[in-house]
């Protein structure tokens, strides 16, 4: 549809002409078609959508499923409010006339979606251990055309150079390869495209911190003991090759 919130589609029954397909890939142009009735007075208007399967929009006077609620019918033309990207597809627009000797049709359109960006799903740790790896992810699934992300750190915007410890993807998020403590801070991401303005999730706070000396200890010990037990098995193969080892 449009890159608006809601879109209309036209079909009215004025004048009488051909009934072709007609599609209309780019919103917000409004397609329409009219028709012209003999005598009947009040036509019979229906609306369908082709997915899967064919399911009515607006049928016996009444919309139906989703469309309740968020869409209006003027005469002939439908609109629809609060687009998203399961509206797109294409619809069709059928005009009777049951006094009427003369058939009328039906007009098809063939839609597409543009919705604007979504609040993104982001994914912020709340601690990393100096010189570790970190990746901040951002995602919305919602948007068409998808959308590019901006991280932002203590509300300014993050830009890779040769001089920072990070990477930057504006399709997926940032890559740091060594958290350093003045990487710590509010990280949020902003996801964009060309339809409606930029959302922004909540920012969320990052901890970098030292690994304690106990665990240093702790690490340095473990990496010794495994030493010591190599040092131990390799003793005993070569005692074992040289025969030191058979009893008497």
């Amino acid at each position: 549809f449009s890159n608006l919130t809601s879109s209309f589609l036209t079909c009215s029954s004025e004048n009488l002409c051909c009934v072709e397909p007609c599609f209309a890939n780019k919103w917000p142009p409004i397609s329409s078609l009219t028709f012209k009735t003999e005598k009947d007075q009040n036509p019979r208007i229906e609306w369908k959508k082709k997915g899967k399967g064919v399911t009515f929009v607006y049928f016996n006077h009444k919309f139906t499923g989703s469309y309740a609620g968020r869409a209006k019918i003027e005469g002939a033309t439908l609109t629809i409010h609060s687009v998203t990207q399961k509206d797109s597809g294409e619809y069709r627009c059928e005009v009777t006339a049951s006094e009427d000797h003369v058939t009328l049709g039906e007009l098809s359109f063939l839609s597409a979606s543009l919705v604007p960006p979504h609040v993104p799903a982001c994914e912020v740790p709340s601690s990393v251990f100096v010189g570790s790896g970190l990746e901040l992810l951002c995602k919305d699934k919602l948007s068409v055309p998808p959308a590019t992300y901006r991280w932002y750190k203590d509300n300014k915007a993050l830009t890779a150079s040769a001089d920072t410890p990070y990477h930057v993807d504006t399709n997926k998020g940032t890559l740091f390869k060594s958290v350093s403590k003045t990487d710590a801070g509010m990280y949020r991401c902003e996801s964009s495209n060309s339809v409606g303005a930029p959302k922004s999730c909540v920012a969320q706070q990052l901890k970098v911190i030292e690994y304690p000396l106990n665990m240093t200890i702790l690490i340095a010990g473990g990496a010794g003991f495994l030493v010591l037990i190599l040092l131990c098995c390799v003793c005993v193969c070569v005692c074992r090759r040289r025969g030191c080892c058979k009893s008497e």
